[in-house]
């Protein structure tokens, strides 16, 4: 899903291919109303598609959010107290990148082995939670505006209109036919601003059909391009709640939890040259030569490059001097990487085409009878040109956005934030994340020292660095995904946070005057012994236990 020559909000390499098949519109949705004006059309998910607990329900469905405007959930009750549980909110980032990529590999009831079985995740985040997963912004992944027969290239994921359901022999072998939003048809927010109310709308939507739910305390879980959507979501969120508007309900917003962010441009790009040169990442990988380095640093602080482009970005909020400094930064900083060394952005530890996570439920969703299962209106794809374009034409990615201004908003209204990061990922790395976090919470999050984060596992995952209700922590043997990297260290960390435990052992509820106390740098070396010199087969199977491809 990840356009090589994009910027880093999508996760991926590569584009999901939809099946050569054209999509019926279901017929046996429920239709009930929802809060905020909203309907919601949906069904009950045959036990087995995703989840395989027995006696644990799922719930699949569209939320229409506006006209021509229906965002996909797809919900699964909490495997332990459905109706005590709090309520998760999972959407990934991109922009455009679909949440089905953060269920079927990271955080859901089910995975998808490589050769297309499907098996159970133990440390799903329904574990803990009830788990609402969110396809957004509109055309990602499931959600649509209006559908039509097209032609999808698998390469580029462009999209052309058919002007009937009947596959045309010029097809290539790189392009399929299938049910798909249609980008002439279709109108996507432009910025993470513009993308809020939408999903503001899907929740109501969602405790307007399901009010059993309405008084649960909300939670948000999100990662890369979700430092940006989750502070300024969750913001709105508090800020729709103080208006109180008619035919609405609070939301019980309690915390906020982002993996590998990308928050402050002008950290991120400073940071890839801080991953990869100096002071380097900790599997002792030096991907460039001296000229190399030379060229990378040029590319970002040489006059009127990359970084000066980003602060006249900041400064002026123009669509157009943020456009092209997105596109400056992009093509010449984060792909430096793949570019020169060929290895994969979101860990660097594998050379491309890395096969981790799996990418095979993409095939799986695409299925004729799961399609029919959950009710969706269009074929399944990893991402949106519509979204992605909508963003880029206003710079989004080169933009704060308010991120940091926002979480800050949260602390500040008794919300609680846990920052995480895979310490294998280039693209959204943990020094970049970290200098974010001491950015953010100032003085006391400053004189935080770093404690091992104990599990049940004989050996720390990672380590964290907390004050109050604030917390930063670098996992070990992680890529961009933590939660398929180190699943029971992701699970742990979801649960401290719902419940307000300290992030460390989960054993203290946290106050305002709690801090870790401990070394201010996290030190820790892993070395090369994971890191990857011949690119591994697509059926590769990864180890937990090993942290790397199962011999």
């Amino acid at each position: 899903m990840l356009k090589l020559f994009s910027t880093t909000g999508l996760l991926l390499c590569g584009l999901s291919v939809v099946s050569a098949q054209f999509v019926a519109p279901p017929k046996d949705l429920k239709t009930v109303k929802g809060h905020a004006s909203t309907t919601v059309r949906y069904k009950e998910v045959p036990h087995g598609i995703c989840e395989t607990h027995k006696g644990v329900k799922s719930y699949s469905g569209y939320v229409d959010t506006a006209e021509d405007e229906h965002i996909f959930f797809w919900f699964f009750e909490s495997r332990n107290d459905p109706k005590n549980d709090p309520l998760t909110i999972w959407f990934n980032g991109g922009p455009g990148s679909s949440s089905m990529i953060g269920l079927f590999q990271e955080v859901g009831p089910c995975r998808i082995w490589p050769n297309g079985t499907l098996y159970d995740n133990a440390y799903s985040f329904n574990e803990v939670s009830n788990l609402l997963i969110i396809d957004q912004p509109v055309s990602t992944g499931f959600s649509y505006s209006k559908v039509g027969p097209a032609i999808y290239d698998t390469k580029s994921g462009s999209v052309r209109a058919l002007d009937k359901e009947e596959c045309p022999d010029y097809v290539s072998i790189f392009e399929e036919c299938a049910t798909l939003s249609l980008p002439d048809s279709t109108k996507s927010p432009k910025s993470t601003k513009e993308a809020a109310p939408a999903v503001w709308k899907t929740v109501q939507g969602f405790l307007g059909a399901f009010p059993e739910y309405r008084d649960a305390s909300l939670h948000i879980a999100t990662e890369s391009f979700g430092g940006h959507y989750a502070p300024m979501f969750g913001a709105y969120f508090l800020e729709q709640n103080d208006n109180k508007l008619d035919g609405t309900v609070p939301l019980h917003l309690q915390s906020v939890m982002i993996g590998n962010g990308w928050y402050d441009p002008l950290v991120h790009y400073a940071a890839y040259y801080n991953y990869t040169v100096s002071p380097g990442n900790t599997y002792d990988l030096k991907p460039f030569n001296k000229v190399q380095e030379e060229k990378l640093y040029d590319a970002l602080y040489g006059k009127g490059k990359c970084i000066d482009q980003i602060k006249d970005c900041y400064r002026t909020g123009s669509n157009k001097i943020c456009r092209k400094a997105d596109n400056n930064c992009a093509r010449n900083v984060e792909q430096f990487l793949y570019l020169f060394a060929r290895r994969d952005d979101y860990d660097i530890r594998e050379i491309n085409p890395d096969p981790f996570p799996y990418g095979s439920y993409a095939k799986y969703l695409n299925k004729p009878h799961v399609l029919e299962a959950i009710g969706a209106y269009q074929n399944y794809t990893e991402s949106s040109n519509i979204v992605w374009d909508a963003f880029k034409s206003t710079g989004d990615d080169a933009r704060r956005q308010g991120s940091t201004k926002h979480i800050k908003t949260l602390l500040e209204r008794g919300v609680t934030v846990t920052l995480l990061a895979g310490d294998a990922d280039y693209n959204c790395n943990w020094i970049g994340s970290e200098v974010v976090a001491n950015k953010v919470g100032g003085s006391s999050m400053m004189k935080a020292g770093y404690q091992d984060i104990h599990t049940s596992s004989s050996s720390a995952p990672g380590q964290v660095k907390q004050a109050g209700a604030f917390s930063f922590s670098r996992i070990y043997y992680s890529g961009h995904e933590v939660p398929f990297y180190q699943p029971e260290a992701a699970l742990e960390l979801h649960k401290r946070t719902v419940r307000g435990l300290d992030i460390a052992t989960g054993k203290h509820k946290v106050t305002d005057d709690y801090i870790t106390k401990g070394p201010l740098h996290s030190t820790f070396r892993e070395g090369n012994a994971t890191v990857q010199f011949q690119r591994l087969p697509d059926d590769a199977i990864y180890s937990t236990k090993t942290h790397g491809p199962v011999k």
